[in-house]
């Protein structure tokens, strides 16, 4: 039998939840229905007091490539950058609690990534279920469309992206947009436009939901 540490997946999921456990099961079942299975899934709680534990260690119980950590209140930019840390695929990726892909994500990603050598980090591609506007991030009075934005969910890139240039800030809002700047001009970078990424906006306690 080997060690689960000499498995090395070319995909790591990064799914940060936080008191999700109603949605939590989309969007696992997502990844599990993937038709490219060469992936690893990495569910990082960020201290949740539901049945979120409980719910994650039945779909361990079938699944060898799901891993669960869970840690105190930290918010979202430290719980990505933990599954960050705990990830041995050659790229990773991310899912929302409250989010979910369809069949082809991870296989259409893959295939644009081999297709593209040159291309270290895409992003894009979203079908968007509700309210298609979230406040600017520089002027919170304002709205702006999410095609304007950069949606952390859909980053898909080599590991070393997010660990040579310092993974996520501890910025409360937009912090997918704040790492994007921080690479932009680094990195090479291409937009997809496949919408298999599937973002909810009518979650109520999101992020992009409440900041004020």
């Amino acid at each position: 039998m080997k060690l689960y540490k000499e498995y090395a997946p070319l995909v790591s999921v990064i799914i940060p939840t936080y008191n999700r456990v109603s949605l939590l099961k989309r969007a696992i079942d997502s990844v599990i229905e993937q038709t490219f299975r060469d992936w690893e899934l990495i569910i990082v709680d960020d201290g949740s007091n539901d049945d979120t534990f409980n719910m994650v260690r039945e779909y361990q119980d079938s699944f060898d490539n799901i891993k669960y950590i869970r840690h105190s209140n930290r918010k979202l930019p430290i719980t990505m950058n933990t599954g960050i840390t705990l990830s041995t695929g050659k790229y990773i990726t991310f899912l929302g609690s409250d989010d979910e892909y369809k069949p082809e994500h991870l296989k259409l990603r893959v295939e644009y990534m081999h297709n593209n050598p040159g291309i270290e980090f895409i992003h894009g591609g979203v079908e968007i279920i509700g309210e298609p506007f979230v406040k600017d991030k520089h002027d919170l009075t304002k709205l702006i469309h999410i095609d304007d934005c950069v949606i952390g969910g859909t980053f898909f890139a080599k590991k070393e992206v997010f660990t040579t240039y310092g993974g996520f800030n501890n910025v409360y809002y937009s912090e997918d947009s704040d790492f994007f700047e921080r690479i932009v001009s680094k990195v090479k970078i291409a937009r997809v436009n496949f919408p298999t990424y599937v973002y909810y906006r009518d979650t109520p306690d999101s992020i992009a939901s409440t900041i004020t």
